[in-house]
């Protein structure tokens, strides 16, 4: 995995700007490293690229720069994924990412995995930013440093479903 960030981080050099609104795409391909037993792509290695995702949207869009300055960083709280299809042996795949929406705590992003136009995986993270020095950053911060949203972007109901529910079991623990 190393090796392959070190590409990334390269490769995104070269890449066209976005908006932190935007959908970014980046492409993989499924690697010896990322089978597990069954000869296809390990669930954990989905997770493992969509940090890579989220970082292509991140740094093209400039915010990684300006979280950083304020002293901040990114950490995933929840998320939930669906796999539809396995992705094989050198199956050449892009992995799509966007911001769906927040509430008055958290960042929600949707990214899809897709081979020729069909959805192989599909996952919900829940995210939010930390102070190195510590302690979360309030949303309104972040979204000071984002520029206006798109017209129109509001958190999917289904999704602010799955958060209430993913926190009402967390606390149940």
């Amino acid at each position: 995995m190393f090796f392959r960030l070190a590409l990334f981080m390269l490769r995104v050099r070269f890449k066209s700007r976005l908006s932190i609104w935007d959908t970014s795409h980046a492409s993989f391909r499924v690697n010896l490293a990322d089978l597990d037993v069954q000869r296809h792509m390990n669930n954990g290695r989905y997770l493992s690229l969509m940090d890579l995702g989220r970082m292509d949207l991140l740094l093209r869009s400039g915010f990684w720069k300006r979280v950083t300055e304020q002293g901040w960083y990114p950490v995933v709280a929840g998320q939930t994924i669906t796999y539809r299809r396995s992705l094989t042996l050198g199956q050449k795949f892009d992995l799509a990412s966007r911001v769906i929406g927040h509430d008055e705590r958290w960042i929600y992003m949707e990214q899809i995995f897709r081979v020729d136009g069909t959805v192989y995986a599909d996952a919900i993270v829940r995210a939010r930013f930390l102070r190195t020095e510590g302690g979360s950053v309030d949303i309104d911060d972040v979204l000071a440093l984002t520029g206006p949203a798109p017209e129109g972007l509001e958190l999917p109901a289904w999704v602010a479903d799955w958060n209430r529910e993913a926190s009402a079991h967390s606390r149940a623990l």
